[in-house]
């Protein structure tokens, strides 16, 4: 929470209470891939050395000599006089290593159909692809679009790409026309990849259309010259003549002899766009060296992956960067064979995660907090018909995640053992900053706890000065890391702006957060996430928190709206667990207002408390609090395009509409 002056206060957890921790157990941390605590302070001493190190292991075509070039902050550059593949470090060094026959991917479509891929299928697929798209005119250097479903036709179209030492922009595909539109403008990609459909809640989702809308926008006149479709939903699609192919068509015309070739370090990997506060994306640029050490390192290091054994899940959309690092990347460069899901957790019931997680022996499984407060919300008695004994390590992402979430998953989904890894990160970062170590470190529920080896992360406070333990700020990283956003694609100044301008030399990542008595991180939530009530400053994810906190609530989303007489008041949206009983919404609102007294401070007290059925959120799982607050100030929604359910939020300003017209 934060006063007037805009330095964040803290407030003990939990009304007073310690809170409690968790350390690794004797058998997890003798077997962990880091056990040793001086990991941390020889990382500390000689960062570029550490990630030196992290870098030999991947293949370099050319080895580099010079590890970072911090001349031209904020522009970073990583083992630039090096050359390497990235695909070739996911896919061919595998094969010479005598892996051709480990499973790299077990896809598991929505209507229930399956495919199990090899390194050595998926190195054979991927370099045919690389062939079509050179056929196609694709060479280094060029950018193309890809708009696909989580099938593994995705995966295969962006290592195609990045093997010809071209990038990619992924848009998500629940993206509108006119946003699909201006990403492809931005990034003025030539060839678009997409499918007919993709399979999302019992019926296909029809995503070949959204690309034709979009290219006919603004009078057509788009940079894309082709359009590569993939079957997939079988659905009906118009196909134009001279634009429009099918991959199944063209792939057949093209074998599996390809020979990587080495690009420098520094090569566009890949734009990310992600929403600014202009309302035009940003397209986050990454690059390959410095991107695939770190997000191999992180991957390994923070999940203890083991390859040989482990079955790893992380349920992100490739959309996201969540789906870049960790289901592409980072997975693949380190040889894991890994699970993916098409479609959604609730489909046909919500029983399909942990029937999948059954099914295939997963023993890492990394969500984010929204995706566990759904399955919370169900009940236990849906997890707990299958076995989920396989389980070892957990993952949390996307977002802080509250301690009741964090012990429900543990102790449900991880049988009360399984370490849970809370990471913090964002696109801008690329891979993992801040998370616990499970062999290392004891864990706290809702803490992200300490940032990475070879990362200098920090709270400040205004003036950019590190704040001492048990108080609050702003969330900094001090020194360049080698996964880190290079520029935003086209707009160098606007990168400079974005996340420069305050601190000059220290990163601004835009998030609150504190430290606790030991000095642990404490992520708060966006920094703009915050309102001022009476003049006092207060976190929407601390209320979030304290909300959930609360026996009978799944989850929260908290508002600041207009107020005449406070300048703004608190207004929560509320989700109960479908086993509680509170007597009238009415006796909620009460309970629940005066619980958020009890856990900071009548301050925080909500003005309104909303018993929802749903909140509104996107379909990578991010509430839109800004719809809310519209709501809640009974204004006209806005753009709710790239809302999982348009339907929530008609049913949620209906009810506001009421309220507000009493």
């Amino acid at each position: 929470m934060t006063d007037e002056n805009g330095t964040i206060e803290s407030h003990p957890l939990h009304h007073g209470e310690e809170v409690e921790s968790y350390p690794p157990s004797a058998e997890f941390r003798a077997q962990a891939n880091v056990n040793d605590p001086s990991v941390y302070w020889r990382a500390a001493e000689d960062p570029e050395a550490y990630w030196a190190e992290q870098a030999q292991r991947l293949s370099w075509t050319k080895p580099f000599t010079e590890t970072l070039d911090w001349s031209n902050p904020p522009f970073a550059k990583w083992f630039q006089d090096g050359e390497l593949n990235v695909a070739a470090n996911c896919l061919d060094r595998h094969l010479a290593a005598g892996l051709g026959d480990r499973v790299a991917i077990h896809f598991e479509g929505e209507p229930g159909d399956t495919r199990t891929i090899t390194y050595a299928e998926l190195t054979h697929e991927v370099k045919r692809a690389a062939n079509m798209l050179t056929s196609l005119g694709v060479e280094a250097g060029d950018r193309v679009a890809i708009y696909m479903p989580m099938i593994p036709e995705a995966v295969i179209a962006m290592l195609a790409v990045v093997r010809l030492g071209a990038a990619h922009s992924v848009i998500f595909g629940g993206f509108s026309a006119e946003s699909l539109r201006a990403r492809i403008d931005d990034a003025r990609a030539e060839l678009v990849i997409t499918a007919d459909g993709g399979y999302r809640k019992g019926r296909v989702s029809a995503l070949k259309p959204t690309v034709d809308d979009a290219l006919a926008l603004h009078g057509g006149g788009s940079t894309v010259e082709r359009v590569l479709v993939v079957r997939r939903g079988e659905n009906e699609v118009s196909m134009q003549e001279g634009r429009d192919l099918w991959w199944h068509e063209e792939i057949t015309a093209f074998d599996g002899a390809h020979e990587p070739r080495g690009f420098p370090a520094e090569t566009p990997l890949f734009i990310l766009y992600t929403s600014g506060t202009t309302g035009k994306p940003k397209g986050i640029l990454h690059t390959s060296g410095g991107y695939l050490t770190q997000a191999s390192t992180t991957h390994r290091d923070v999940f203890d992956l083991k390859p040989e054994s482990d079955v790893y899940w992380c349920t992100a959309d490739i959309g996201w960067i969540t789906g870049h690092s960790y289901v592409v990347y980072g997975p693949l460069a380190n040889g894991a064979t890994q699970v993916i899901y098409e479609g959604t957790p609730e489909t046909p019931d919500w029983g399909r995660w942990w029937s999948i997680i059954q099914k295939y022996g997963v023993t890492i499984f990394y969500t984010a907090p929204t995706a566990i407060r759904a399955c919370m919300k169900v009940g236990r008695q849906v997890p707990e018909q299958y076995d989920l004994s396989s389980i070892r390590v957990l993952g949390s992402v996307g977002e802080p995640i509250n301690p009741e979430a964090w012990r429900w998953y543990r102790d449900v989904i991880g049988a009360g053992t399984a370490p849970i890894v809370d990471t913090w990160w964002q696109t801008e970062t690329g891979a993992i900053m801040i998370s616990p170590l499970p062999g290392l470190t004891a864990l706290k529920p809702g803490s992200a706890q300490v940032p990475q080896p070879g990362i200098t992360a920090a709270v400040v406070n205004e003036a950019g000065e590190q704040v001492d333990h048990g108080q609050g700020g702003l969330l900094v990283v001090q020194r360049p890391w080698p996964s880190m956003v290079r520029t935003i694609w086209g707009d160098d100044q606007r990168f400079v702006d974005t996340y420069w301008s305050k601190f000059g030399d220290q990163y601004f990542a835009g998030d609150g957060a504190r430290y606790d008595d030991d000095g642990d991180i404490w992520l708060l939530g966006r920094v703009d996430d915050v309102m001022n009530v009476s003049g006092h400053r207060l976190s929407t994810a601390e209320i979030e928190s304290a909300l959930v906190e609360h026996h009978a609530v799944a989850e929260a989303a908290v508002v600041g709206a207009d107020d005449e007489t406070t300048g703004q008041a608190v207004v929560a949206f509320v989700i109960l667990k479908s086993q509680q009983k509170l007597l009238t919404p009415e006796g909620a609102e009460v309970e629940l207002r005066q619980h958020v007294t009890a856990q900071i401070g009548a301050i925080a007290r909500p003005r309104q408390v909303f018993v929802v059925g749903e909140l509104p959120k996107t379909r990578s799982g991010k509430i839109m609090r800004r719809l809310l607050k519209d709501a809640a100030e009974g204004k006209e929604i806005g753009d709710t395009t790239t809302l999982a359910d348009t339907a929530v939020m008609q049913t949620i300003s209906a009810r506001m509409r009421g309220e507000l017209g009493k």
